[in-house]
């Protein structure tokens, strides 16, 4: 069946990096966009990222432009979300979600986009 796999989270000081890794299973995913959300305690899910099926093209909000940068690896069926320069408002669950195609310009940040989620990784900034 469809699976993502968030991992990578964990403590870090303000000012360091983490990677995020999303693995998928049980589809192929070359054919579709990933996202990333966070989501912190008291506060809505907020889409952060997007990257798309048939170009690669990425879009960011303006939180985390500059400082985190997605890619992925469709061979080893991963999307990664590489984190620098990390702030305590950062901390959050990171998810990642799925959906056919590629990034909708416009909606890429509403998770009402994505079809398939992960369970989260927890990423906290804090000295």
């Amino acid at each position: 069946q469809v699976q993502l796999v968030e991992s990578g989270g964990g403590l870090v000081q303000p000012g360091g990096s983490l990677r995020l890794s999303c693995a998928a299973s049980g589809f192929t995913l070359d054919f579709y966009a990933v996202g990333w959300f966070r989501q912190a305690p008291g506060k809505e899910r907020e889409g952060i990222s997007c990257i798309s099926a048939s170009d690669g093209r990425t879009y960011y909000v303006d939180s985390v432009k500059g400082r985190f940068t997605i890619s992925r690896d469709n061979a080893e069926k991963t999307v990664y979300l590489h984190m620098n320069s990390l702030k305590p408002e950062d901390t959050a669950i990171y998810y990642c979600a799925t959906e056919i195609g590629d990034c909708m310009a416009r909606d890429y940040y509403r998770a009402t986009m994505y079809e398939y989620w992960g369970q989260g990784t927890q990423v906290t900034v804090s000295s």
